[in-house]
């Protein structure tokens, strides 16, 4: 296809685009605006896939795709591939992994987190999907000829919560407003023109990519897809059956595990010999082929033998869906294929005898998920005349509390109209007032943020710290107009205003505003923690002083003295970025007070008739 071939005649029509973000590969597609026909794109006449791999030049310029995959042997350490598999996952969960990638992985600062060590400088999978996704992007602008900004990306049904999230982020940081995650197995549904009539029908879709694998069990009725149940496993896809064929041959020709793991270059050209004999020999039944010194062979029955038991592991996964669907064989009225792993015909055969009835493999199963996850585009991007686009909030919407921090209210991304209330309370005793002041961003601190508006809340009856109620309630209403009320639940007092959160905001300011979230997420999460522990510190100082003030009576002399040294020893570390510090010096004080709260309790009740 011709890199214009798709301009679109309609500059009325806005572009969303389905992007599959692989483990193997990736790829980016759209609905045609003329032909109205799902397709993916490629440059001329090059394959539609984009190897999901990142090279990092000497000098720190960053090659994605092919000419990085030519990397993986000639520089191993500096080349990053799979990255999908370590999206959103902890280090303690890829440990034993790590010695059969090629470049280092280490925990980072903290424990839970993954990083890429690169050339004296360290990755976040997140980071290196964006340099992915950054790529698609600038494929579908140079073929579309317009402006690429929102999009669609599909994940494993199996991922998880911190791995979407981790998906979505990325698209963030790639300049992508993502405007829905959808499960792969939905989107190779849409593909395969399910849906789309009235007819119900419940189908599997058996997908097994370059890194996972799922199961998914779909009830399909007038354009509603409801999943019946979904297994999978997020380690065990085409790497792993690539990894099978790598033992074989190491131990033909002697190769210790431990040559592999100190010799990245030699493990590299093995598994892309494996990845080649497994693609041949679903076409032929023998391979062979010679790597520096090594005469590689293998054969279909080989092969067969050797991805047998990580085959019988999809389908004990395959009974459990079924199982947890409670439903049949029988019941089903079609079984997709999806992935790449699923051409080699005993997977097909496997799978077939499984579920008693011939597999649909007739799409392309390297681009299925892309052409699903551009129909869903499609309709969100209200170009389905049967279907109503539902517009969402472009950034997160909240107030102001203790210490300059943001709570958010709204979530970015949240569909409109929506509604959100939460309870506050006073800072100190008889506070009369309470200001309210609204923001939009997505930046722990206000102060990064975009202040909307500010409105003082008064008539709040004269009580001690932390018992008023104050209700604050936001709507957003489907024309983007939001209305803030608050109101003291004891008094009745109330006050609101409205305000146009997106009145004065491009979408460069609010793509800029996102992108700054995502650089400075680690730094901020820090920021926040310790003015919520200096926050936390200076209210128990002002709680205690209070309370030696009011009820001195009460303490021994020696207790007084006790806690005021406690109350010094805080407030020296109170202002200070110590958090070990500020934590240690509140547990010491408040086990001072502890006993005092009982002899305030008698007090009361002595007083009371």
């Amino acid at each position: 296809m011709a890199k214009t071939g798709i301009h679109s005649q309609n500059s009325q029509q806005e572009v969303v685009v389905g992007i599959d973000l692989g483990t193997s590969n990736s790829l980016i597609a759209v609905v045609h605006p003329l032909l109205r026909q799902p397709v993916t794109l490629r440059e001329y006449d090059r394959s539609a896939v984009v190897p999901s791999v990142v090279y990092f030049t000497e000098e720190h310029h960053i090659v994605v795709g092919d000419r990085a995959r030519a990397k993986l042997t000639t520089h191993p350490r500096q080349t990053v591939y799979s990255t999908k598999r370590l999206m959103g996952r902890s280090y303690e969960d890829i440990r034993e992994q790590t010695m059969f990638y090629s470049y280092r992985i280490s925990a980072g600062q903290a424990e839970s987190v993954v990083k890429i060590e690169v050339n004296d400088t360290s990755y976040s999978p997140v980071e290196l999907s964006a340099y992915i996704l950054q790529a698609l992007k600038r494929r579908a602008e140079l073929i579309l000829k317009v402006p690429v900004t929102k999009a669609v990306i599909t994940v494993p049904a199996s991922f998880n919560d911190a791995q979407r999230q981790a998906t979505r982020d990325a698209g963030k940081l790639a300049g992508l407003d993502v405007l829905r995650i959808i499960n792969e197995p939905t989107a190779a549904a849409l593909a395969f023109g399910l849906g789309m009539g009235k007819e119900e029908k419940t189908v599997a879709v058996y997908d097994l990519g370059g890194g996972a694998f799922d199961i998914s069990i779909l009830k399909i009725s007038n354009g509603n897809f409801e999943v019946l149940a979904t297994q999978g496993d997020s380690s065990l896809g085409g790497d792993d059956l690539d990894r099978v064929i790598v033992d074989h041959w190491a131990y033909l020709h002697e190769i210790s595990q431990e040559a592999l793991g100190s010799n990245k270059g030699l493990a590299q050209e093995l598994r892309l010999k494996a990845e080649e004999a497994k693609q041949a020999l679903s076409q032929t039944s023998y391979f062979r082929t010679r790597m520096n010194n090594y005469e590689l062979q293998l054969t279909r029955e080989q092969l067969d033998e050797l991805i047998q038991p990580l085959i019988e592991k999809t389908l004990q996964h395959c009974r459990l869906a079924l199982q947890d669907a409670q439903l049949a064989v029988k019941d089903l009225a079609a079984v997709i294929m999806v992935g790449g792993s699923t051409r080699i015909p005993l997977i097909k055969d496997t799978v077939s005898a499984f579920f008693e009835q011939p597999v649909n493999d007739s799409l392309n199963p390297d681009e299925v998920v892309a052409i699903g996850a551009a129909i869903q585009a499609d309709m969100l991007a209200g170009n389905s005349p049967e279907l109503t686009l539902m517009d969402v909030t472009p950034l997160s919407l909240g107030i102001e509390t203790m210490g300059g921090l943001m709570d958010v209210l709204i979530p970015r991304n949240t569909r409109i109209p929506a509604s959100a209330t939460r309870s506050y309370t006073t800072q100190q005793d008889g506070q009369g007032e309470m200001k309210i002041a609204v923001y939009q961003g997505e930046r722990e601190l206000v102060k990064d943020n975009r202040k909307l508006a500010e409105f003082d809340l008064a008539g709040i009856p004269n009580m001690a710290a932390g018992l008023p109620q104050i209700q604050v309630s936001f709507l957003l209403d489907a024309d983007g107009i939001l209305t803030v009320d608050a109101r003291e639940m004891g008094s009745g007092a109330a006050q609101h205003i409205t305000v146009q959160p997106a009145r004065g905001l491009t979408g460069d300011t609010a793509g800029k505003m996102v992108l700054a979230a995502i650089t400075h997420a680690q730094e901020d999460m820090e920021t926040r923690n310790l003015v919520e522990i200096q926050t936390a510190a200076q209210q128990l100082l002002d709680v205690t002083t209070a309370f030696l003030d009011r009820n001195s009576e009460l303490l021994t002399e020696q207790e007084t003295d006790n806690t005021r040294q406690a109350m010094d020893a805080l407030q020296e570390v109170a202002a200070t970025a110590d958090q070990e510090a500020i934590t240690e010096k509140i547990e010491q004080l408040n086990k001072i007070t502890l006993p005092f709260a009982e002899r305030l309790t008698e007090k009361a009740l002595r007083k009371a008739p």
